[in-house]
């Protein structure tokens, strides 16, 4: 099956990994794209624990207090790029997300309420790029990333950014990466809407063997329903 855009080039996804609370292994996930398993409302965040990985550029003990300051959002995208491993020297990354770093904010947004002022260093791992700039640092990517706050929470938007370079012909793959944390309780109604934690990269290829992929698809509509077709479409491959 092959599906092409205007340009008559075709998009595939040659690989990807997913993390969220509640769900471990390929059963669970596919459970979860059937609408047969729930992901958790949870803080609980990856544990990175990496031993003797090839692709991990730091040394043991500084990669142990590397992870230890970092939030659900950043854990969860060095997990799943992590999972991608390896990439091609040339092959950017662009990370989606539309909350970014939000527990974090809110911390300073409770300090300066509370206290009236706020550290400098509070703001460290706070702003919308940090996950893909602390992945970029575990792991020793120097092809350098984009940060997407997509407008109206727009996936789609998103995604078609992600794939334009792929799409001109200037680039053979790239890395899409969405992660979006728990969201504080304190934010109630609102926090934006599915407010369970996800994390998934997926590697955006202008050649087979892959997954085919094209903006125009109802898939695109949510990262959560992209997610569950690459599911669905792996397994009856």
């Amino acid at each position: 099956m092959k599906v092409s855009n205007t340009g008559g080039r075709t998009l595939y996804v040659s690989r990807f990994s997913s993390w969220a609370p509640g769900l471990s292994g390929a059963n669970d996930w596919l459970q979860w794209a059937h609408g047969r398993k729930e992901s958790e409302s949870s803080g609980e965040a990856p544990s990175l624990d990496f031993p003797e990985s090839r692709w991990i550029v730091l040394e043991q003990k500084e990669f142990s207090l590397f992870r230890r300051r970092q939030s659900q959002i950043s854990r969860m995208t060095i997990h799943v790029m992590h999972e991608i491993m390896p990439i091609g020297e040339k092959t950017k990354t662009v990370f989606v997300s539309f909350r970014g770093e939000i527990s974090q904010q809110y911390k300073i947004n409770k300090t300066l309420y509370e206290e009236g002022t706020v550290s400098p260093a509070a703001f460290s791992q706070s702003v919308f790029n940090t996950p893909p700039a602390l992945a970029a640092i575990a792991l020793g990517l120097h092809q350098g990333y984009t940060a997407i706050y997509p407008a109206g929470s727009c996936f789609k938007t998103a995604f078609q950014a992600a794939a334009a370079g792929i799409f001109s012909g200037n680039d053979t793959e790239t890395v899409l990466v969405y992660a979006d944390e728990l969201c504080p309780a304190e934010y109630g109604a609102l926090c934006p809407r599915p407010d369970k934690p996800l994390a998934f990269a997926a590697l955006l290829s202008g050649h087979a063997p892959g997954i085919p992929v094209f903006p125009d698809m109802e898939c695109l509509n949510s990262p959560q329903n992209f997610l569950k077709h690459l599911y669905l479409k792996k397994d009856v491959s």
